[in-house]
């Protein structure tokens, strides 16, 4: 059968299907992206991509166990490779309606040009009607993706999205679908199983190549982003996760792992006095109420303090020190004081590698990306400037097995950050023109790395230190906290 690749494998079969969006790949999965690899060799693509695999049984009560794979859009500016599947709907074709209106609308460009040295007016009528041409083309294409469900049911690309964003507000945010939405691996691959009646058991993307090009370019959701060699990642949000919330309707899903709830984590407190209190956030903590977890240092706070509330916030698993105001007025004042940029913090990270120098600034735009939230990408025309000073202070190797491309080097950092974007550490260390080192255990931005692969998979990252002028006594007060990492690569604090 074509597109279809068997597999000869003693490996059970999971109980569910894979719930996309969070999920640790299955062994079935592992095996097929082995060999997808291998494909991906032979081809020889120059860019980077994301691929994926799709573990199906030829019967809806069984039969013989294989795969499909995918790749997101085009490979190499085809999309009719034999070892992969094909697109949901096929809009390549030289001669088919999309191609040819696409040519129509590259003419009136060329007419626009020639219209703007000599009668603007009329240029600008072409324009006005390139533009609507092009809307009525991406609207035409979208309604081609004819996208399938478990239960066998069928709908439009345009009727999935504006049934997923069904409310008023997020409907005149999102009316339409971005261009590329379905040439994703996860809808390619459900659609062909489903077109072909084979049961979808589990499903995996990695990315394969080099990173995504540095700079946001419109059109290209993955530009921008940190992308690692040979690491799984979830299905995009944005694009995806309309489409599978209607395609994976039918079938038993694993469930969401986000809305399992964390345990209540232990906070310490460094200091209190009747204005403020300096407390220990432990990673796996949010600092403030979540979507699906209400459980944060806010909440813990009111609970012993009436009007408590954070100063600042750490990133949910980023370990250390935060600042708790007790009173309104003393919350306005440190408020200010961050404002300002007179509060200074201090963290300490082990990344993976080893940066290029020993010390210096980055500088790198960050904005989030609205097709991925609550991923940072970097955009030089939009984003916010964000600024983080580096140390290194001390380099060294682990004795365990790694998937990164540096495996077993790790350094220790100081950063201090200059600004306070989200995400800012994590992006400037592992992104390409930052240090090119992920924060070790940072699955958002770095690797993933099993237990048995690496012990230590938390992430690295501890906001150590702070200094502050005191909201009510205008004191300068300092507050550092024990180095965090153990025996990971012993440190004193001086």
């Amino acid at each position: 059968m074509k597109h279809f690749h068997p597999l000869h494998t003693d490996i059970p079969k999971p109980e569910r299907f894979t719930y996309p969006f969070c999920y640790e790949p299955h062994p079935l999965c592992l095996l097929a992206a082995e060999e997808v690899k291998r494909e991906i060799v032979r081809i020889s693509p120059r860019e980077g991509k994301m691929y994926g695999v799709l573990i199906v049984e030829t019967q809806p009560d069984g039969g013989e166990l294989g795969f499909f794979a995918a790749y997101s859009g085009l490979l190499e500016g085809r999309n009719d490779w034999d070892y992969f599947v094909p697109p949901v709907f096929d809009a390549q074709l030289p001669d088919g309606y999309f191609k040819s209106k696409e040519r129509e609308i590259s003419a009136l460009k060329a007419q626009i040009a020639e219209s703007m040295a000599s009668d603007t007016e009329r240029a600008w009528q072409l324009t006005a009607q390139r533009k609507q041409m092009s809307e009525e083309l991406q609207q035409w294409l979208f309604h081609q993706y004819q996208l399938l469900n478990g239960r066998g049911e069928q709908k439009d690309l345009v009727d999935v999205w504006q049934d997923y964003h069904c409310s008023p507000r997020i409907r005149k945010r999102y009316p339409m679908p971005p261009g590329g939405t379905g040439d994703c691996c996860a809808p390619k691959l459900l659609q062909y199983a489903y077109l072909q009646g084979m049961k979808p058991l589990c499903m995996a993307e990695f990315w394969w190549g080099p990173q995504p090009r540095s700079e946001y370019q419109p059109g290209d959701h993955e530009a921008g982003m940190v992308r690692h060699h040979g690491q799984f990642y979830p299905a995009c949000r944005g694009k995806c996760k309309p489409l599978l919330t209607w395609m994976l309707q039918g079938l038993a899903v694993d469930p969401n792992p986000e809305e399992a709830g964390f345990p209540h984590l232990k906070v310490d407190i460094v200091y209190e006095d009747e204005a403020i209190a300096v407390i220990n956030k432990p990673s796996g903590m949010l600092s403030i109420p979540g979507r699906a977890e209400t459980y944060s240092v806010a909440t813990w706070a009111t609970e012993r303090w009436k009007d408590a509330i954070p100063a600042h916030r750490l990133d949910m698993w980023t370990q250390g020190i935060m600042i708790i105001a007790k009173t309104k007025e003393a919350f306005v004042n440190l408020q200010e004081q961050f404002t300002a940029r007179t509060v200074k913090k201090k963290y300490l990270a082990i990344v993976e590698g080893t940066p290029g120098q020993e010390h210096g600034i980055i500088d790198l735009p960050l904005l989030c990306d609205p097709l991925n939230r609550p991923r940072q990408i970097v955009d030089r025309e939009r984003g916010k400037r964000a600024i983080t000073e580096f140390r290194v202070i001390k380099q060294f190797e682990l004795p365990i097995q790694s998937g990164s491309p540096s495996a077993n080097h790790y350094t220790l950092l100081a950063l201090w950050p200059h600004t306070g974007r989200t995400h800012q550490l994590r992006m400037h260390c592992a992104h390409k023109e930052g240090l090119g080192c992920p924060i070790l255990g940072d699955e958002l931005y770095g690797h993933h790395h099993s237990r048995e692969e690496q012990p230590h998979a938390d992430l690295c990252l501890q906001a150590q230190a702070i200094s502050f002028a005191h909201p009510t006594t205008g004191v300068k007060m300092r507050f550092e906290l024990p180095y965090p990492f153990g025996n990971l690569a012993p440190y004193n604090n001086k």
